[in-house]
């Protein structure tokens, strides 16, 4: 089995393309590295796994690639955290619409060629639920409630309609996967970041776990928090995550379908801020002050995972206090390198 990884240099992408690796799979990977610049990653001199700097939006060089795999698993996109959705609104959009049309338009020849190409395995959002009042967001809700404010949560949609869209007219099966707050090691400030300060700290990606790690270890105290602190997010471990798409992509039962991927604990910014702070300065008392929030900064993301675990088998295990052991020091290090 053959697998096409775009954005395979990024956050998510390489736990995705450790997971194909791991179960024998040979994974082709596609990235331009806009975003973080030149990456090494363990599996770079893997036999199994080919790189190719290029982008996804050239659509020629996409069905290139395309020719001779069996899945596709279409992770490419302008992201970043919650400052992203502002800083750049417009290239969310325009640029991540480019992105997947030329996806999409790839894998609709490929079909046409009589290419091996089983599925196309797409990677959504969580915040295709952003305007919800509804929880748990179950499969099917974003048919429903009121589409998402932020042009990104408003293009992962968008994403979710290409897919079905491309079944309809062209038959080109699809699997729509949502990952819920991402968790790792990885990831670092990207090329484009802007300078956005929380208190006398300069934010790295405006993700709240490196974030909040970050200010912690350069001694913020009190520590700033964006907003009241009592935003629900579900933090999801990159490892987990990447189980669950594989499995997604592996699955019969999962084509034309979606799932959402999460673990299914649930935790306030203000709980996570408190665990972070007794692991990096122990027996230190726990002092924070609220800062004025993003706009959209939703203040519910609560996942239904039960359908993942029906159809798929899919559990995220990896609880939180296992998270942060690992990604903690990653932080601690990076800072001491620069690269957060």
């Amino acid at each position: 089995m053959k697998v096409l990884v775009t954005g395979s240099a990024g956050f998510i992408g390489g736990y995705i393309v450790q997971e194909l690796l791991d179960q024998g799979i040979e994974v082709v990977g596609i990235d331009n590295l806009t975003k973080y610049g030149e990456v090494t990653r363990s599996f770079d001199a893997n036999a199994k796994y080919h790189f190719v700097r290029g982008d996804v939006e050239e659509t020629k060089l996409m069905v290139e690639l395309m020719a001779d795999v069996d899945h596709v698993i279409a992770g490419a996109a302008l992201i970043g955290g919650i400052s992203y959705f502002h800083t750049y609104a417009y290239d969310l959009l325009a640029q991540n619409e480019r992105i997947i049309a030329s996806t999409c338009d790839a894998a609709i020849q490929t079909i046409k060629n009589g290419g091996p190409l089983k599925k196309v395995t797409y990677l959504s959002s969580s915040m295709v639920f952003e305007s919800t009042e509804r929880w748990p967001s179950k499969e099917g809700d974003e048919l429903i409630v009121p589409p998402p404010l932020s042009s990104y949560g408003f293009q992962k949609l968008a994403v979710e309609y290409f897919a079905r869209a491309a079944w309809d007219q062209y038959e080109v099966p699809y699997t729509i996967c949502r990952p819920f707050n991402c968790v790792g090691i990885g990831e670092r400030k990207a090329l484009g970041d802007i300078e956005v300060m929380s208190g006398n700290v300069e934010l790295a990606m405006s993700h709240v776990v490196p974030d909040l790690v970050q200010k912690i270890v350069k001694g913020q105290d009190p520590l700033h928090l964006l907003g009241d602190g009592q935003q629900v997010r579900h933090y999801t471990y990159g490892g987990d995550l990447a189980k669950g798409i594989v499995a997604a992509m592996l699955c019969p039962e999962a084509t034309n379908n979606d799932f959402n991927l999460s673990t299914a604990q649930g935790n306030s910014v203000l709980e996570l801020a408190e665990v972070i702070w007794n692991k990096v300065k122990p027996g230190v008392p726990f002092n924070y002050t609220c800062d004025t929030p993003f706009e959209y900064d939703v203040q519910k993301r609560i996942p239904d995972v039960t359908k993942a675990k029906q159809v798929l088998g899919f559990e995220a295990t990896t609880s939180l206090n296992v998270m942060l052991d690992e990604v903690i020091p990653w932080i601690e290090e990076a800072i001491k390198n620069g690269t957060i």
